[in-house]
């Protein structure tokens, strides 16, 4: 399992579940990169979610999480910016990279969304931009991440809310070299 591998499937449980199997094969791959690179995670708890629930109380509870709680919302601008004008700067600097990569966002999600993100630095791993990826890991990413996770950490019981420690260990892990990051 390679990094891009993981990102690819960690963007993928970020997004909207379509189908059960395809949340069980995603976390089957992002758990076995963790585990492979003996990264130590709550993950495990996500998996037994899926397992035990049905793809409609799946997305229940995605929507709960995520649509209708702007605490938990998967967009990192919204977490390091609120609503005011530096989060349009965050945005615009985050497309500019995405198109200086010749990385397409989709239409339907905006470009700070978890799932985008993680789309974009499986993109970047792909096409061997390893320098490309970690710098903005730490400049665009991690930051937002980070304050995410200080805000919900405490008090977070979510399956859900393991993901974003996914993608906070594999974002960390995938720089450790680098001390921008």
């Amino acid at each position: 399992m390679s990094i891009q591998q993981s990102y690819d499937a960690l963007a993928r449980l970020f997004e909207y579940p379509r189908q059960r199997e395809e949340l069980q094969a995603s976390f089957a791959s992002v758990a076995g990169y963790l585990r492979q690179n003996e990264i130590q995670s709550r993950l495990n708890l996500f998996g037994e979610l899926v397992t035990g629930s049905t793809l409609e109380k799946l997305q229940e509870e995605y929507v709960a999480r995520f649509d209708f709680n702007p605490a938990g919302a998967p967009y990192l601008g919204h977490h390091l910016y609120g609503d005011n004008q530096k989060k349009g700067g965050y945005m615009i600097q985050v497309k500019q990279e995405y198109s200086r990569h010749g990385f397409v966002a989709p239409d339907e999600e905006l470009p700070d969304h978890l799932a985008v993100l993680l789309s974009f630095l499986a993109h970047l791993a792909r096409h061997g931009e390893d320098e490309a990826r970690r710098e903005f890991i730490g400049k665009l990413v991690l930051p937002g991440i980070n304050k995410l996770i200080g805000a919900q950490a405490p008090r977070d019981t979510s399956p859900w809310f393991t993901l974003v420690e996914a993608a906070e260990l594999l974002c960390s892990a995938d720089c450790r070299e680098v001390p921008s990051c």
